[in-house]
């Protein structure tokens, strides 16, 4: 499951459980860039359920894809990322190191509220 919502006019959030195939990753990375559009200097509240690592056809169309996922991490300023999982949350944050002007940051499922006052911060 990949849940897309609009939060107010700068900022996604995302919800995502489960294991992707390629249909859903296409229309997760689809929802994405249409739900961004009109986003500048946003903000994205990323909450990690049950990861799954995805289907090996969905990993590569989401690389086909990256050109325009590079577009799309640009409308963004901040990303926090709720996981459970020490790893996860590590691997979030190291990721922003690889894109410049996205400042990410993992906290647990329950500090939602600390993650929401960071992304606002």
């Amino acid at each position: 499951m990949f849940k897309i919502s609009l939060n107010g006019p700068d900022r996604l959030d995302i919800e995502m459980s489960g294991k992707l195939n390629t249909e859903e990753m296409k229309s997760a990375l689809d929802e994405l860039v249409i739900k961004s559009q009109n986003i500048e200097k946003g903000r994205m509240l990323y909450d990690v359920i049950d990861y799954h690592l995805p289907s090996l056809g969905a990993i590569m169309f989401e690389f086909s894809r990256l050109p325009s996922m590079l577009g799309f991490l640009k409308k963004f300023e901040r990303a926090a990322v709720l996981a459970d999982q020490t790893w996860l949350k590590k691997i979030s944050e190291f990721e922003g190191h690889f894109f410049p002007g996205l400042e990410i940051k993992a906290f647990d499922r329950d500090q939602k509220s600390e993650a929401e006052a960071w992304l606002m911060s």
